[in-house]
């Protein structure tokens, strides 16, 4: 049995920041203190870590990542991809069902699972997928261990569309768990696509993207699911918002009292229509980054609490599949290891506070997912903890970049926030550009 202590840190949670300590004793924080730690304290740990004022927050939890494995793993798999992520900050990750074979049955499901306790360096959650015609394996998953059904209510990569109304109404009306959707109206998108081509021919330029998936593709669509979700009194979460107009659809009242949920990417966050100009098909994602308003109008939500959670779509592809036209570039793109540099350089422009920051990354998605035991720096809870330097500038090149497709649209960018340590389950499995990979992450469960 080991003990550590982390003291002299700026602690940042539940709301507040202050001066003071954490102890850890195994895979638990046994004390959370205010001030200076008193040397009996101090003498009792077999591990002394001096913060010297860094920022000491939980773990970040990702709720919505595409680490491609199995069938994609040319690109990603969940062994570089969990690596990436502790050295980002981000302790917990729940995959999507995107992959191939699709997680949509059970056994698929249990594969991902068991790859993941051989080789991930964080907690991990797997969403199962729904179809046109597998609403019996949905009813059968254990969503103690499953965060929920992922839905595909617009074509992505992997085209897991979800199309059919009486399916869409089973799944609705009788699945006893959350589900979260991609929204995006496909004959919308349909109808764009064949307006911009035969208008303008087949080699449009990324900036289509935004016109193709629309503000119209993305309001109809989670319009029409959040209508669904009150009338069959659905646990709904829409996934990566990127529209003002969308806001409209949801409150800004505590997320335990809420069942209709959602969350933003750091791409919207962070980017606008006019940065294509720039970055080209680096920067294209389903739905599309949309314009400097919408942009405006995603980061007031989060202020103000229409939005509820902060996560990446992390979806690598290699290089030369973001290659060619709008309508061959593949979307989607690496981001689980900046994520949180991200959110703290615009907290750093005071586009939102540090407590926000841990609120909308950490604290948000264990409570919205019923996260068992993580999420906050509490004792009792798992020691998934990250400790940040400030005013520590971090130039993401090439060479410290780790997911496995090896680019990111934030190479060449300067961060004022550098990620010194992180710990999964008490274990220090990133500390100062090294990574330990002696010790593994464990399958997430949740109370629903």
């Amino acid at each position: 049995m080991s003990k550590r202590i982390i003291y002299n840190a700026d602690i940042v949670n539940e709301g507040i920041s202050f001066r003071g300590y954490v102890v850890v004793e195994d895979e638990f924080i046994t004390e959370v203190g205010e001030g200076v730690a008193g040397a009996e304290l101090m003498a009792s740990c077999d591990f002394r870590e001096d913060a010297d004022g860094a920022l000491l927050m939980p773990g970040v939890i990702d709720d919505q990542v595409h680490f491609r494995d199995p069938g994609l793993t040319h690109k990603a798999d969940i062994a570089s991809e969990s690596r990436a992520a502790v050295a980002g900050g981000v302790t917990s990750f729940m995959d999507m069902p995107n992959t191939n074979p699709p997680t949509v049955t059970l056994e698929a499901l249990e594969a991902k699972n068991r790859r993941a306790s051989e080789v991930s360096l964080a907690n991990y959650g797997f969403f199962v997928g729904a179809t046109n015609d597998n609403i019996s394996t949905l009813l059968a998953a254990d969503y103690n261990y499953t965060p929920g059904v992922k839905l595909f209510l617009g074509a992505s990569t992997g085209n897991m569309l979800v199309n059919d109304r009486d399916a869409l109404k089973s799944i609705f009306s009788e699945v006893p768990a959350l589900i979260a959707i991609h929204s995006e109206d496909e004959m919308l998108i349909r109808r764009n696509r064949d307006f911009y081509v035969k208008k303008y021919g087949e080699d449009l330029s990324v900036t289509f993207h935004p016109l193709i998936r629309s503000t119209e593709v993305c309001y109809k669509s989670t319009a029409k699911a959040v209508e669904m979700a009150h009338k069959y009194g659905t646990r709904l979460h829409v996934l990566h918002l990127s529209t003002a107009r969308e806001l409209e659809l949801f409150e800004n009242k505590p997320l335990p009292e809420k069942r209709i949920t959602s969350e933003v990417c750091v791409h919207h966050l962070w980017f606008t229509d006019e940065d294509y100009a720039k970055y080209g098909n680096l920067i294209k994602w389903n739905p599309a980054i949309k314009t400097w308003d919408d942009r405006a109008a995603l980061r007031n939500g989060l202020n103000l609490g229409y939005i509820d959670i902060v996560a990446t779509d992390h979806a690598p592809h290699l290089l030369a599949e973001k290659q060619g036209s709008c309508l061959r570039a593949a979307s989607g793109g690496p981001l689980v290891q900046h994520s949180l540099q991200v959110m703290l350089e615009l907290a750093d422009q005071k586009v939102f506070t540090h407590e926000l920051v841990v609120e909308k990354m950490c604290h948000a998605p264990a409570t919205l997912y019923g996260i068992v035991k993580r999420g906050y720096l509490r004792p009792g809870y798992y020691a998934d903890m990250v400790l940040v330097d400030r005013n520590v500038p971090y130039v993401v090149r090439s060479e410290n970049i780790l997911t496995k497709c090896g680019w990111s649209p934030f190479e060449g960018t300067t961060f004022h926030n550098t990620i010194r340590q992180t710990y999964v389950n008490g274990n220090l499995v990133y500390n100062q550009g090294e990574i330990d990979g002696s010790s593994l992450g464990v399958r997430l469960k949740y109370e629903k």
